[in-house]
């Protein structure tokens, strides 16, 4: 699928008075038709992939689509058959950041801001990766923000503040990961002799090397990415931790992955849209990777969803042949978010639902209460 989101054009207005400011993005011509995918057959799933979106309200999803393909294309997730609606506050307050957000998919409980899988009472929560590798299964974590930032670490850190990050970059080290691709070299102790295998350059992102590895952690930037570096795409890292916890897998029950477009949201409270289609145009293709693995395998629930949006994006009124987005806060803001399914168990995240019950459901398409707990042998 061609991206015409990196070389778009746009340029900045501003409303006289009131500090928020218009974008003008041209309407795109790049238009992918709806694409049916088969409802799977399978009773229930094996392997669980979570694509988030940073930021991602349904706005940004609109100008993608927009700014890609006009009103008839339909971004990747759009064909998936099911979608629902989800609410996110935090346990303390209606805004929620992204560790409480996180820390509900990773662990069914509303929590603080700040707090990562802890509840707010600063009492350990167990993860989705921490229950699966009881039952025999794989987990892989991918960012193109450090790998100890709130989501991911969300799936492996129990913490009282998303910001102690040496101390989390620890814990990703102890923790049952297998496979974690991002940023943040600056946070770990690189020298210790008790580390898993560490790679710090794009170059050595190969299966071939990385499949004879138990755990591998990829540091690719000190901090969040920038791509003006050279640093790799988040589709690249998805698709070689996909491959790893494949390999992995053979002789387990299966994978749990959780792959974010961070910078999605970095684009947000920048109030930039370029940044923002750009950073979209790699989640997108990283989703459409992720489902031809899913149609491959037929065994793979696929979710897609985010956090929170950011920046209060209202898309106003088209000037001729283009589109004005207009930023309305250097924050989140309260929108609900969507979710859109495919696979096994994909109806159960159809409708209305908060954020805690994305965890509950996952567990449930896995049938996972008569889950085998044999360990992996590999």
């Amino acid at each position: 699928m061609k991206k015409s989101l990196l070389i778009l054009s746009t340029f900045v207005l501003y409303a006289c008075g009131s500090g928020d400011n218009i974008e003008l993005v041209a309407i795109g011509s790049d238009t992918e038709p709806p694409v049916t995918l088969e409802r799977s057959t399978a009773p229930t799933a094996k392997n669980i992939i979570l694509l988030i979106g940073d930021g991602m309200g349904p706005n940004q999803v609109a100008l993608a689509k927009f700014a890609t393909g006009g009103a008839d294309h339909r971004l990747s997730f759009e064909n998936f058959p099911i979608t629902g609606i989800v609410y996110n506050h935090s346990s303390d307050s209606l805004y929620t950041d992204s560790a409480a957000s996180a820390t509900t998919w990773a662990t069914g409980v509303k929590t603080k801001n700040r707090y990562l899988a802890v509840d707010a009472e600063k009492k350990f929560l167990p993860t989705i990766p921490e229950l699966l590798s009881t039952k025999g299964y794989k987990s892989g974590l991918v960012a193109t923000s450090s790998i100890t930032h709130a989501t991911p670490a969300a799936f492996y850190a129990h913490i009282d503040s998303r910001y102690k990050e040496k101390e989390i970059a620890k814990m990703l080290v102890d923790s049952d990961i297998d496979i974690a691709l991002g940023g943040g070299q600056e946070f770990f102790d690189v020298s210790s002799e008790d580390s898993p295998f560490m790679i710090f350059e794009k170059t050595l992102l190969d299966s071939s090397l990385l499949n004879s590895k138990e755990q591998v952690i990829g540091l690719f930037a000190e901090d969040g990415f920038d791509r003006r570096l050279g640093t790799p795409s988040q589709l690249e890292m998805t698709q070689v931790a996909l491959n790893f916890l494949e390999n992995k897998s053979q002789n387990c029950n299966g994978f749990f992955l959780m792959s974010e477009g961070s910078q999605i949201d970095w684009a947000g409270h920048d109030n930039n849209v370029q940044y923002m289609l750009i950073e979209f145009a790699d989640f997108d293709a990283t989703v459409q990777a992720a489902t031809d693995f899913a149609i491959e395998n037929q065994d793979t629930l696929i979710l897609v969803t985010a956090d929170h949006a950011t920046g209060g994006l209202v898309l106003q009124r088209p000037r001729g042949s283009n589109l004005r987005a207009q930023w309305t806060t250097g924050s989140h803001d309260l929108s609900p978010i969507n979710i859109y399914a495919y696979g096994p168990g994909a109806e159960l995240f159809s409708g209305v639902m908060d954020n805690t019950e994305i965890f509950e459901r996952i567990l449930q398409a896995l049938d996972y209460e008569n889950l085998d707990s044999a360990n992996c042998v590999n």
